[in-house]
């Protein structure tokens, strides 16, 4: 039997064959208008990370934490970082790779499970940037945990957070249809609906595990913003459904 790891990793490279919106690398237009100061990054669909939370990235040593795709990366690199990425979907790793050879730098681009133990050692970087993802780990305080165990002292996490709004509603976002928490590996409405959507194996994380997971790892929340899904009924009202967080390890 497949670990949901495993059918999240092949739904994943199967998105990006199909032109999944996060699968698509930038431009070299993009890079080259990055290293001329023009540039801007996500972690949730719509609103870009401010700038003022990274400060100046110059030898700054970053990790990509399931930020394959080619999108974040190459921005970072264009800045004067260091970058790693890790992400288990061969294809976001390949796509990381073809920039890097495009534009001529070095990346070490990692296909590896974030709910295993990283593989680096502890205090290796600077920043660990991680878009939305937790949504496809069952337990989100592991990934907490290694993030801090990877960062120096002084170090950022940016992380991009769901929280449970969408996981309550039906299709048409219009009636609240399930039981929180969302699990497909212990509901069966839950697993067969995640089938029916072609979404992998998700699972919903509320506010305790997300900002509590970070404060327990060690970690000190310095800010926050939210963001809607950019499309569909929720957004049209505005409807917040993520949350990203700016914390450091003191």
């Amino acid at each position: 039997m497949k670990s949901y790891q495993d059918i999240n990793k092949e739904t994943i490279n199967r998105w990006v064959e199909e032109g999944w919106e996060w699968g698509k690398p930038i431009s070299h237009e993009d890079y080259i208008k990055a290293k001329n100061g023009e540039w801007k990054v996500f972690l949730t669909p719509t609103v870009a990370v401010p700038k003022d939370w990274f400060g100046d990235l110059k030898g700054k040593k970053i990790l990509g934490l399931a930020s394959g795709g080619g999108q974040q990366m190459p921005i970072f690199q264009a800045l004067g970082a260091d970058c790693t990425v890790l992400d288990y979907s061969s294809k976001q790793i390949e796509s990381e790779l073809k920039i890097s050879e495009r534009e001529s730098y070095q990346i070490q681009a990692i296909e590896g499970d974030m709910t295993k133990r990283l593989p680096f050692e502890d205090e290796s970087f600077d920043l660990v940037f991680h878009p939305v993802s937790n949504c496809y780990v069952e337990d989100v305080y592991h990934v907490f945990n290694e993030a801090y165990r990877v960062l120096k002292k002084g170090g950022l996490l940016l992380a991009g957070l769901n929280n449970e709004i969408n996981y309550i509603v039906d299709q048409n976002e219009k009636e609240i249809v399930f039981k929180m928490p969302f699990n497909p590996l212990k509901d069966e409405k839950s697993r067969a609906y995640m089938e029916q959507e072609d979404g992998g194996m998700q699972f919903s994380h509320n506010m305790t595990e997300q900002i509590g997971g970070q404060l327990k790892a060690g970690f000190t929340l310095l800010d926050l913003y939210e963001d809607t899904n950019g499309f569909g009924r929720l957004h049209d009202l505005n409807i917040k459904s993520y949350i990203v967080t700016k914390a450091v390890k003191y």
